[in-house]
């Protein structure tokens, strides 16, 4: 069968130059974090010479979250730290698609803001995709040396992919809460897009408590049984 590509990029996708990439960060009560995290992105950005820019998306986060990332924007410049707030939490899923609406890179990177992933995997993870011409590359504790620390099924895994890609998964996909990143994996098999695996070791949250309350539990195994049944 076809492995189906992304052949939207012009001559400076295809060979690594003039290339951006955008990482989508969804926050919920994460001011304790969020110093933490954009420091280690762009320190690891800045010593690989990739070009970035990162968009926060805060869900009207009640612990000032947002107020945190203003003066980290005047921090580290508006050009690097774009904030794209919505009044209220509306699921992790929608996060990432309002966050893509509004990124202008050619490739996506999707992570959390609780430091579960070390971004010093992101060089790796660029160099993955730009080894193979993968359409979407992830990380996984299955292969290498990845490691778990803390670590449980409601973690979420950090992924870049090519734009025009991530565009069509979203398209086609119908989860909107925890299950959505899973979901674009398995959409991504479907279409036979070509995937590529970084090992990366997963440790529980830094600081705060895990936003995945009782009916946020119901709600991922519920939209896991939708994921079963529409695949």
């Amino acid at each position: 069968m076809a492995t189906v590509r992304d052949r939207k990029g012009g001559r400076g996708e295809q060979d690594g130059t003039g290339d951006l990439y955008s990482v989508l960060l969804p926050t919920y009560n994460e001011r304790e974090n969020l110093p933490i995290i954009l420091w280690l992105l762009v320190k690891y950005f800045g010593e690989s010479g990739y070009k970035y820019e990162i968009i926060i998306i805060d869900d009207g986060s009640p612990d000032g979250t947002l107020e945190v990332a203003k003066q980290l924007q005047k921090i580290y410049g508006a050009d690097k730290i774009l904030l794209r707030p919505r009044e209220k939490k509306l699921g992790l899923g929608t996060a990432y698609i309002h966050g893509m609406q509004h990124a202008s890179g050619n490739f996506i990177i999707i992570m959390d803001a609780d430091l579960s992933h070390h971004p010093k995997f992101i060089p790796e993870f660029i160099n993955k995709q730009k080894e193979g011409d993968f359409d979407v590359v992830s990380g996984t504790r299955y292969i290498g040396n990845g490691g778990v620390y803390g670590w449980d099924l409601k973690r979420k895994v950090i992924r870049l992919y090519k734009k025009s890609v991530l565009q069509k998964l979203v398209e086609n996909c119908v989860s909107k809460g925890y299950v959505f990143q899973m979901e674009m994996i398995v959409r991504a098999r479907q279409f036979n897009y070509t995937i590529g695996e970084v090992p990366i070791s997963f440790v529980d949250r830094v600081y705060g408590e895990s936003k995945l309350g009782g009916n946020e539990v119901v709600s991922f195994l519920k939209g896991l049984l939708t994921l079963f049944a529409t695949t």
